[in-house]
Parts: structure tokens; sequence; C-alpha cells
């Protein structure tokens, strides 16, 4: 009986700490699209490369939940990721970008990739 409690207590254990952490990630990932809502319009070249980095570990680690999350979380996240999308193609379209120091090819990849597949005019979910 008490080998039963302590694997069901471990086993509840991770399963909350796992649902946590993929929450989490699409929590980080609210927040920040607020962040870049709120504050994006002031950036200077300096804040544009760390937002440009932290997007990339947001997305990292929202990829490695990416088969534990459901399709209305599958939604908000591509929400969210389209709204911070949104706000750093403002910042492109302003030209900062172009001035950017330093910034790694990955992240200019990154940016340009989603800026290329998403189409905020037909933006539709994909069932998986």
């Amino acid at each position: 009986m008490k080998i039963q409690n302590i694997i069901l207590g471990t086993t509840m254990l991770l399963a909350f700490t796992a649902c946590s952490t993929k929450q989490s990630a699409i929590n980080q990932l609210e927040s920040f699209s607020y962040e870049l809502r709120d504050h994006s319009r002031d950036y200077d070249t300096d804040e544009w490369e760390r937002t440009g980095k932290k997007f990339v570990s947001i997305r990292e680690r929202i990829h490695k939940h990416e088969f534990d999350y459901t399709a209305s979380e599958k939604a908000k996240i591509g929400r969210l990721e389209a709204d911070c999308v949104k706000y750093m193609a403002k910042g492109a379209k302003d030209g900062v970008f172009d001035k950017l120091k330093n910034i790694g090819s990955e992240i200019k990849g990154v940016i340009q990739g989603i800026l290329d597949t998403l189409d905020p005019n037909t933006l539709e979910t994909e069932e998986l």
C-alpha cells in the first residue's frame, strides 16, 4: 500500500510539473506579446536585439512541448505569436532591424521566416 501511494504521488507530481512547464511557456509568450504591445514603439537597437533573442528562446521552450498542447492551446499560441510578429514587423517597417548590429543570423532568419509564412489577413489555425 505504501509503495502504491509513493508511485501515485510521484506520478501526480510529474504530471503537474509537465503541465505547469508547458503552461508557463504559453504564459511567457503572452507576457512577451503584452510587453511588445506596450513598449516596442520606444525600443532602441539594443532592446530590439534582446527582443529577438527572447522571442527565439520562448519559441524554443514552446517547441519542446509541441506534442503536449491541445488544439485550443495551439490556437492560442498561434494568435500570440502572430501578435508578437505584428509588433516586430512594425519595428522592421520603421527600419529598426536594418540598424541592428551584431545580431545573429538565426534571429534574422526566424523573424523573416515567420513574416514570410504569416499573412495576417488569412491566419488560420491548422488542426494536427
